[in-house]
């Protein structure tokens, strides 16, 4: 098969991983077409790149089908909002149905049969459905982005500021350009691959003061880092107007912080990916723009 005959679907591409998948798989000569829930700036400058565009919902069996067609293999990112397990039963059927060879699953490091957290869960059951296709199937379980240092930072009187439920815990952020260079290459190469599951962390295993000194030591500004409980954290979300959904899943997720289940580190970001993951530090120094806002937003899309 040549480049020329393989096409390849990023679901939740104006995302983060989506969007850098698409611009790697460009970059090795490769097709892409792209997911989107509308068309918009993005979807355009994803169009304007050369990805083919389809304007569909992950929860359509019909627009899933259509977005499917003639696809060797696809990038399935569901966002943390209600439908996982009926968007995957959906996407595995129209995978099936339209002769695709491999999917990339994006999962979470909580995902496990007894995780409190539904949607945690619910990745686990979906992991285990789609090892009971024919697709060619690996998943990848992040832990905690690089990227929610910036939504979840808060600058007040100069100083910065990590308000969070997280505890002692800790783990190795993860950027989101890192995760799509993996992606990427099992896309690419799904066969060694087949019914992996991957956690994928940063270089540094850290607790938060560490990663506070660390932003401080780039940003030239005191950055601290302030535990707060769990039911503080999810009212903020709430008073926000958060999906419930979200919240109660960001809620357990905070306790298996807590509990470990965030932490560690190891090299599949470079043995996948080809090139060793950022640091706190390395992401800061190149995303200094993103500090510049003054409060939390919370959640970045994968």
């Amino acid at each position: 098969m040549t480049h020329d005959d393989e096409l390849f679907l990023v679901t939740g591409a104006t995302g983060r991983t989506g969007g850098g998948a698409i611009k790697l798989l460009f970059e090795r000569g490769h097709r892409a077409r792209a997911m989107v829930h509308r068309e918009d700036e993005r979807s355009r400058a994803l169009a304007e790149a050369g990805a083919e565009i389809v304007v569909a919902d992950l929860h359509d069996l019909n627009g899933v089908t259509i977005a499917l067609q003639g696809v060797t293999g696809a990038y399935f990112c569901h966002p943390i909002l209600p439908g996982l397990v009926e968007s995957t039963v959906i996407f595995a059927q129209a995978a099936t149905e339209a002769g695709a060879r491999s999917v990339v699953n994006m999962s979470q490091i909580s995902a496990r049969r007894e995780a409190g957290s539904n949607a945690a869960r619910q990745h686990w059951l979906c992991e285990r459905l789609l090892d009971r296709t024919n697709l060619i199937t690996t998943h990848i379980r992040p832990t905690f982005f690089a990227e929610w240092l910036t939504v979840q930072w808060e600058k007040r009187d100069g100083e910065g500021y990590l308000r969070l439920p997280f505890g002692e815990g800790r783990h190795a952020p993860i950027a989101a350009a890192d995760q799509s260079r993996v992606i990427a290459a099992l896309l690419l190469d799904p066969e060694p691959h087949d019914r992996a599951v991957y956690t994928l962390h940063g270089p540094v295993e850290q607790n938060h003061h560490d990663i506070a000194k660390a932003m401080s030591g780039v940003l030239d500004i005191p950055v601290h880092y302030e535990p707060i409980s769990v039911g503080e954290f999810a009212r903020a979300m709430l008073e926000r107007g958060y999906d419930e959904h979200l919240v109660q899943h960001l809620s357990n997720v905070a306790v298996d912080y807590q509990n470990g289940v965030f932490a560690g580190t190891n090299d599949n970001i470079e043995k996948l990916g080809g090139q060793p993951p950022l640091s706190v530090e390395q992401y800061v120094r190149e995303n200094l723009s993103a500090f510049e806002t003054s409060g939390p937003r919370f959640v970045p899309a994968p």
